[in-house]
């Protein structure tokens, strides 16, 4: 177990496209509608490094974090956790360049962040699907927006639809997916254009626990795949402890970090029962409860 203090060294629903495509698994040859502009390459996963020098969060007059310095390595996960109001959300949308920082600066590969960027992929805890859109055609968005060819977004997106375990669902409505099956599609869409960075707020939080259980498994098995560097953020201290490389804990608005704990054994459902593991546990706890607002003042009896 090794603890740092979080101090010294730690995109978004686009609008939609004209209702036209090819079906999955459709010949090479075919075509649909006019004819389309020149081919553009889809690149492959890239794993960024992420650096925050003196960053403050927040607005101005009213910033909710201060002085944040953090690395994270390209590759790693990263799980933020902290109390509600916090600046967990707020730093991913930093992150994602949706925000501007108040102070400090933030970088992605040593470039800094002036706005989103297609190497940088946010997803929410409401899905964000577009209703209209089936599936395939959800995942396919990313890939329209950069000017990728029906054709080749079909071909792109089809290997996605089944590592995400949608096989079979491409030509189905939001509506008719339960949640979990709608929280596959977004993640089949923040990846399906290779993002270097995948930046999650609390996307399981609203599931029941055998599903968000599978959805964790899930995201861990495209994660060994592809290696994207991750950015997730959670109330639950067990999934932290299961996802997270590292685990970054915020205080209560104006506190400030507390401080970054390593996991020792990540991605082991058996290693939850090892004495290390426990340990770091009531670790995470202590800071949690050190980093949360300090209870409203009982009003005396009458």
């Amino acid at each position: 177990m090794t603890r740092t203090p979080a101090g010294p060294t730690a995109t978004a629903t686009p609008s939609p496209e004209p209702a036209t495509g090819v079906p999955a698994g459709a010949p090479a040859g075919s075509s649909a509608g006019p004819a389309a502009s020149p081919a553009v390459a889809v690149p492959e996963p890239e794993p960024a490094a992420l650096r925050l020098d003196g960053v403050g969060l927040g607005y101005p007059g009213a910033e909710v974090l201060t002085g944040l310095d953090l690395s994270v390595a390209p590759g790693e996960i990263l799980v933020v956790a902290g109390p509600s109001g916090c600046g967990k959300t707020t730093l991913l949308r930093v992150l994602a360049g949706l925000l501007p920082a108040t102070a400090g600066r933030v970088l992605v590969d040593g470039a800094p962040v002036a706005g989103p960027g297609a190497e940088r992929a946010l997803v929410f805890q409401d899905d964000g699907l577009l209703p209209w859109r089936s599936v395939r055609r959800n995942v396919e968005l990313p890939l329209a927006l950069r000017g990728v060819r029906r054709r080749e977004r079909a071909v792109a997106s089809a290997p996605w639809i089944q590592r995400v375990g949608l096989a079979g669902y491409e030509r189905h409505l939001p509506r008719e997916l339960s949640g979990g099956m709608r929280q596959r599609v977004q993640l089949a869409r923040a990846l399906v254009a290779a993002p270097g960075v995948l930046l999650m707020d609390e996307p399981f939080g609203a599931l029941d626990t055998v599903t968000r259980a599978a959805m964790q498994d899930l995201l861990v098995r495209v994660w060994r795949r592809h290696r994207t560097t991750l950015v997730f953020v959670t109330h639950d201290i067990d999934e932290a402890l299961h996802l997270g490389d590292r685990v970054l804990v915020l205080g209560s608005a104006g506190a400030g970090p507390r401080g970054v704990v390593t996991v020792p054994s990540p991605r082991d459902r058996a290693a939850a029962a090892t004495p290390e593991t426990r340990r770091v546990r009531e670790e995470l706890l202590t800071l949690l409860d050190a980093g949360a607002p300090a209870p409203a003042p009982s009003e005396p009896a009458p």
